[in-house]
């Protein structure tokens, strides 16, 4: 079974300084039938504007990873954690026992990221971070891993059996993925249009599919970039 979720579906926030859209319940926005799918947590959409940004805050037993689309954060936290993260680079932080950080756009431009939380498949871990950098050629007609619980193709590593790709797809480029019995996966469509095993995808969207015995295969009339995750119950997907 395949579920989609329109762009204009999802949870939408505006203040002066946050624009943000979250695909599960998630702080103000509560909604018991859509909490997680599968050990992914958070999916949130943000854009930041200049000048501004989150303040110190603290987590515990989660592991959350940060993809910049555009713009540079500062990031600081309490395991000594300091520095910028770039447009195309990814961080991870194991919250764990606990942790306080802050993210601030402190440039004249705003900054647009995606941020993922993904629930830790044990509790009790140390408190850490991690920051890598890839480039628009990593991800270049094919499905690039760059957050994984086996440090495929050099991810950063989180706590967990899961795996995040990216994809930027030429038209007729293609990318397949054997999704296994009994795991799901998580599609989130950037922009342009996709066939995604036969069905046709197009605007910002987020899908969630099931596993089953024939490989996931995404083809492209037009670019896009999805970050998808895999897990215990969950599959690395077709990007």
């Amino acid at each position: 079974m395949i579920q989609k979720i329109k762009a204009a579906d999802r949870f939408h926030i505006e203040s002066d300084w946050l624009s943000a859209y979250w695909l599960f319940s998630f702080d103000r926005y509560y909604d018991p039938s859509n909490v997680n799918f599968g050990p992914l947590r958070v999916f949130n959409h943000d854009t930041i504007a200049p000048q501004s940004g989150f303040p110190t805050h603290s987590h515990r037993e989660m592991e959350i990873v940060t993809y910049i689309l555009e713009g540079e954060l500062t990031h600081a936290d309490s395991t000594g954690g300091r520095g910028l993260i770039h447009a195309g680079e990814v961080q991870r932080m194991t919250a764990g026992t606990g942790v306080a950080h802050s993210e601030i756009n402190a440039t004249k431009d705003s900054v647009r990221l995606l941020q993922m939380w993904v629930t830790p498949a044990k509790s009790g871990l140390l408190p850490s971070y991690e920051q890598k950098e890839f480039t628009p050629e990593d991800r270049a007609g094919r499905l690039f891993p760059i957050a994984s619980g086996d440090k495929a193709g050099g991810a950063v590593h989180i706590n967990q059996d899961a795996t995040f790709y990216v994809s930027a797809l030429k038209p007729g480029d293609s990318v397949e993925h054997a999704l296994k019995v009994g795991r799901r996966a998580f599609v989130y469509l950037m922009a342009g249009e996709i066939e995604l095993n036969g069905r046709r995808i197009d605007g910002l969207v987020s899908v969630h599919g099931s596993g089953g015995r024939h490989p996931g295969r995404v083809g492209t009339g037009r670019r896009r970039c999805a970050c998808p995750p895999r897990s215990p119950a969950c599959s690395a997907v077709p990007s």
